[in-house]
């Protein structure tokens, strides 16, 4: 399983509407995002620009609709055979781009640990 030591954590949902123009798009944004603290304390820096890394998670009930009932509904969620490819797609840009990525095991239970700093936490869609 996936560690890092400096970087982001990504929970990456991914619906039956994405495809590779999407996963592209996602990528470029999340690896360019001036998300991290320049010397002033101002969020200055992209990821790439601090040497960070990825821990890239997926992460299917982030499509959860909890608005009826008392259980999620998941359609949104993008099916297995036509997420996996799409998230290891993803994964892939993120590397092109020079970024190390650690992952999980794509669609397994696991056991996921985060120290967030700040804490920041932002939704980064298409």
């Amino acid at each position: 399983m996936g560690q890092i030591d400096h970087g982001l954590m990504l929970l990456v949902g991914i619906t039956h509407e994405d495809g590779e123009k999407e996963v592209e798009f996602v990528a470029d944004k999340i690896a360019n995002l001036r998300i991290f603290e320049d010397e002033e304390g101002k969020m200055n820096h992209s990821v790439l620009e601090t040497g960070g890394q990825i821990l890239s998670v997926s992460q299917f009930t982030l499509y959860g609709d909890c608005r009826k009932g008392r259980r999620p509904n998941f359609m949104a969620a993008a099916r297995p055979d036509h997420a996996e490819p799409l998230y290891e797609l993803f994964n892939a840009k993120l590397r092109e781009k020079g970024l190390q990525v650690e992952t999980g095991r794509f669609g397994a239970m696991m056991d996921v640990r985060l120290r967030n700093d700040g804490p920041v936490t932002l939704i980064v869609e298409s």
